[in-house]
């Protein structure tokens, strides 16, 4: 069977029967692309139908970006990668580790053993968590009246570690961090450089962390997972007016832009006519920067807002700049070290230097890690190997 079709008809069948609320799914090499489609209702309350330009919260995919971001800076010696980032960020420059309660519930704070390096936030292994996968620092938050780093507030970044610099890979608010780092180093707002350094340079015209009135146009409505399984629209927007720009989660964006990111890095840096990063730069964010430490299992600590993750639990996983990188080849055909990674609302995407292809895939529905997210994810991906197999067959 075609595999345009076979992607098609899952994509298809999955969002008519409510598996899924809308998809938008793309695929490309480096020199083009090779699927799109896009399927379902932009929103289960709306009788809109999806296309290929609807606008997505992208959340932590916008990790990647900002990265990159931090490495042209690191380029042109603005930024380094181990010098203390205490340096360029005086709010880092004495970070506390949390380690645990006393008896009345109040944090027991020590200094960290270590400084914390740009390489650290980009990889996660700072020491910094996210609450919905990390109880202690859930607990400080609601102890410390610390605002969640969704508010896009100041306050929200002043959090401890829960380990110390370079000790473990724990995914959390670390690549905010590098946006303020990016901040700091360029002399620009985050929206701003990635607009001219980045989105403008890309063609990435309908990426940003602002919503405007021709991307509210075509916004995708946010979806909750029912116990059941059922799927209700739920009101959710980010903050329009931020303290600061989430390097860590904060773009909105199409498949197709997100697209043009990923062919860039296939393209070893060039796009849209573009050098945006040295080829040996691109390189360098695709390799293992965690040592000997690994990408474990993120346990949930806020259910409404994500599942347990596990990806691929056979496979040691490792931590790029900033990407994760499977070891071994997955059971959808993605080559030893490809790079990856998702955003929280169900927005996924992979990077298969090896065999020159690159997909997105996004949906808008939490909790994150959905089951039926990951078979449409995985479904989408098997269909796209499965024709880049039969073309070189072909050929």
């Amino acid at each position: 069977m075609h595999s345009k079709s076979q992607i098609d008809q899952l994509l298809r069948q999955m969002s008519d029967a409510k598996e899924i609320p809308g998809v938008v799914a793309i695929a490309a090499t480096s020199k083009e692309t090779i699927y799109q489609g896009a399927f379902g209702k932009r929103d289960l309350s709306k009788d809109v139908a999806m296309t290929q330009d609807s606008v997505f919260w992208i959340a932590s995919m916008t990790k990647a970006i900002t990265s990159a971001a931090g490495m042209q800076l690191v380029e042109q010696g603005k930024l380094s990668l181990d010098e203390p980032i205490g340096k360029v960020l005086p709010d880092l420059a004495s970070p506390q580790v949390l380690e645990g309660f006393d008896a009345n519930g109040e944090p027991k704070l020590r200094p960290a053993k270590k400084p914390i390096t740009l390489r650290h936030l980009m990889t996660h292994t700072a020491g910094f968590a996210y609450n919905m996968w990390n109880g202690d620092i859930l607990q400080y938050l609601e102890k410390t009246g610390t605002p969640a780093v969704t508010t896009c507030q100041n306050a929200a970044l002043k959090t401890p570690l829960a380990s110390d610099p370079g000790t473990r890979w724990e995914y959390g608010i670390n690549i905010d961090f590098v946006g303020k780092a990016v901040e700091a180093a360029s002399g620009k707002r985050l929206d701003a450089y990635l607009r001219d350094h980045m989105f403008t340079p890309l063609g990435m015209s309908d990426t940003g962390f602002k919503i405007t009135d021709d991307m509210r146009k075509r916004l995708v409505g946010m979806h909750a997972r029912g116990e059941d399984g059922s799927l209700t629209p739920i009101p959710f927007e980010l903050e329009q007016e931020p303290e600061f720009h989430m390097g860590g989660g904060g773009l909105y964006g199409t498949a197709a832009d997100y697209l043009k990111f990923t062919q860039m890095i296939l393209n070893k840096g060039r796009g849209n006519g573009n050098q945006v990063l040295k080829p040996e730069t691109v390189a360098l964010m695709g390799q293992n920067h965690i040592g000997e430490l690994n990408m474990g299992k993120l346990t949930t600590a806020i259910g409404w807002a994500t599942n347990d993750v596990d990806l691929y639990p056979d496979i040691v996983k490792k931590w790029g700049l900033s990407f994760l990188i499977n070891t071994a080849k997955t059971p959808e055909g993605r080559s030893p070290g490809s790079l990856a990674w998702a955003g929280l609302a169900n927005t996924y995407y992979w990077i298969d230097p090896a065999r020159d292809v690159a997909g997105v895939i996004l949906m808008q529905l939490l909790p994150f890690a959905d089951k039926k997210c990951l078979e449409a994810f995985a479904g989408f991906e098997r269909g796209v190997y499965a024709g880049l197999d039969a073309g070189q067959k072909a050929a």
